[in-house]
């Protein structure tokens, strides 16, 4: 946030034995759901409707796992089979919230803000399924986005020749998480996604794999 701007508290709080973890898709729960309005299906919008969350309570959920919202890119062996990365597991900025996920593409980081108060005002937790151990830059074949461009070997573990990429992930290439900048990077990213969009917590994709 800005300097004093209010951050967005994060809330409610409860314990881990009192909780029902529920992991959904914001586009996946919503798409189809009876009583959400066509132009918000699929959006974040659509997932602080009334009629969203009346489900969400019928469901005697407490906790919100979401699968991954950030900006994610499809790889390039669907995009020239036609097909889309549904799930978002092919990140692509670790800041942002996917524009595609919101009814308002311009306005997704607002839209997204406003779901994650709506849903915490209404008594429940929202945690993000988050995904810091590779990037949508694939591997020595893959495009040059944003880390590769700006310092290839300080971001992504590379082989002893320092031609290609450790393959830990299976997707292409794994960040070097050992490299203070790339800590960095990550742990502000989180902050990020706590101070400024109030989330209440994160399940992370291939967690052992940060830690090597």
């Amino acid at each position: 946030p800005a300097p004093g701007a209010a951050r967005t508290p994060a809330h409610p709080r409860r314990r881990v034995a009192d909780s029902v973890l529920y992991e959904l898709h914001v586009k996946g729960f919503t798409m189809r759901l009876p009583g959400v309005p066509e132009a918000l299906r699929g959006t974040f919008a659509g997932l602080a409707h009334p009629a969203a969350i009346a489900q969400l309570r019928r469901l005697g959920v407490t906790t919100l796992s979401l699968l991954p919202v950030q900006a994610a890119l499809d790889e390039q062996a669907l995009v020239e089979r036609g097909l889309r990365n549904y799930w978002g597991y092919n990140p692509l900025a670790f800041f942002c919230p996917a524009r595609r996920l919101a009814a308002e593409a311009e306005r997704a980081d607002d839209e997204f803000r406003a779901m994650v108060a709506t849903l915490q005002a209404e008594g429940f937790e929202v945690v993000l399924d988050i995904v810091l151990n590779h990037t949508a830059e694939g591997d020595e074949r893959g495009p040059t986005l944003s880390f590769r461009g700006l310092d290839n070997a300080a971001y992504y573990a590379l082989t002893p020749d320092g031609k290609g990429y450790w393959p830990n992930t299976g997707v292409g290439n794994m960040l070097r998480t050992n490299h203070r900048p790339t800590r960095k990077l990550i742990i502000d990213s989180l902050r990020y996604m706590v101070e400024e969009f109030g989330v209440d917590g994160f399940r992370f994709d291939l967690a052992p794999v940060l830690g090597a």
